[in-house]
């Protein structure tokens, strides 16, 4: 298995408030472990809440997960969107403050995923590219109930709208998906910095070319910030099954 991860502030905001976390290597009982979050909140209060998202969950799988994957994130996930809540509660400054987060781990040929929020994860297989995660977005849901179409002007004005957050409330609902992983195949995890500026298609271009994974994840940031880099953009990419596939 491989993996890198890199965040960059982006060409717009003065502070990153994306944060991650990749090891290829144990968590506690989890064979590895690869988040993104996105903070949300003004003034320092996003970035605080991404960091506490993902230090805390990390601290805790290592210190007290048990079962399955799954189990170990769903517990995980919603006691520290309690711990987080309750710190937004305590201080004036936090108030507010959330984030999203997306997981990923990898066990055997099998790839688990938790997500809340827009954050998203992408498997890339056979050429082609597949989000897995759903957004948990307004849009998306408007465009779910055929209320509204995915790339239309009103789409595009209010899809940073989103539903479900880390932190915002004493209870949080996380999805979760399973995903059978073959050689060659490639797993990316990403803030929405990088997926509201570069395309599916120019994604798995990059990352189904030549070179190394640091030098793909470089390449998916310079090209968000080629388009405008309006957010923050954080990238984890990784091969699980350690083999370098051909051409999008």
């Amino acid at each position: 298995m491989e993996a890198y991860a890199l965040t960059d502030i982006g060409q717009v905001r003065s502070m990153n408030q994306d944060y991650i976390y990749s090891s290829p290597e144990r968590v506690g009982s989890l064979p590895n472990l690869f988040l993104v979050a996105d903070g949300m909140g003004g003034h320092q209060a996003g970035d605080y809440a991404s960091r506490f998202a993902v230090e805390n969950l990390v601290i805790y799988l290592n210190r007290e997960g048990k079962g399955s994957p799954v189990m170990q994130l769903k517990t995980g996930i919603g006691i520290v969107n309690g711990q987080l809540y309750e710190e937004s509660l305590l201080r004036e400054e936090l108030k507010g403050m959330g984030c999203t987060l997306v997981a990923g781990v990898v066990e055997d040929n099998l790839l688990y995923v938790a997500n809340v929020g827009d954050s998203r994860l992408y498997l890339i297989h056979n050429r082609t590219i597949r989000q897995i995660t759903k957004d948990h977005s307004y849009v998306e849901e408007m465009v779910a109930m055929g209320q509204m179409r995915r790339g239309s002007a009103d789409y595009n004005s209010r899809k940073n709208i989103i539903t479900r957050a880390m932190g915002i409330g004493r209870d949080v609902e996380p999805d979760f998906f399973e995903v059978d992983l073959e050689e060659g195949d490639y797993i990316l995890l990403c803030s929405d910095g990088l997926s509201n500026m570069v395309d599916d298609e120019s994604m798995c271009r990059i990352i189904t070319g030549e070179g190394s994974l640091k030098e793909k994840a470089s390449r998916l940031i310079q090209e968000a910030n080629r388009q405008g880099g309006i957010d923050n953009i954080a990238v984890v990419l990784v091969n699980p099954l350690g083999r370098e596939d051909g051409l999008c």
